[in-house]
């Protein structure tokens, strides 16, 4: 049985929201957030086991906060479910405001990631059954 790896308490990715990521109201792209969140759970995904993998769906992404030019995001991905061929994985966004000096939850989105063979079909990823484990 794949058992699941607990949550890494650093971030899978760190980055500096630039002007180039913003909207002409000065607030960051949710696209940019949403690919950033894509990225993380990859990197969770990976943590996981050493295989390919793939994204099949995006669900529940809230944007409860705005992001701006400066914030520096912090993006942590936390395994919930790990099934025989996908797992889900839930990547919390914190924002530091230098010009504040504070930190704010501003996004969390659940990604489907499956594991591919090089031909791109669906592969085992464990001879387990299904694993859950983890909170929001």
């Amino acid at each position: 049985m794949m058992d699941v790896k607990p949550p890494d308490r650093s971030p899978a990715i760190r980055q500096v929201m630039m002007p180039s990521h913003t909207n002409p109201q000065g607030s960051v792209f949710g696209g940019v957030l949403l690919s950033l969140i894509d990225q993380a759970a990859w990197v969770e995904a990976l943590r996981q086991s050493n295989r390919q993998w793939l994204t099949v769906a995006f669900e529940k992404v809230e944007f409860t906060r705005p992001v701006f030019v400066g914030d520096i995001l912090s993006l942590y991905g936390e395994t919930m479910h790990i099934g025989r061929t996908s797992l889900r994985v839930c990547v919390r966004v914190d924002a530091f405001r230098p010009s504040e000096g504070t930190q704010i939850d501003v996004t969390k989105g659940e990604v489907v990631m499956v594991s591919v063979d090089t031909h791109g079909k669906p592969t085992p990823i464990d001879d387990a059954t299904t694993t859950t484990t983890g909170t929001h």
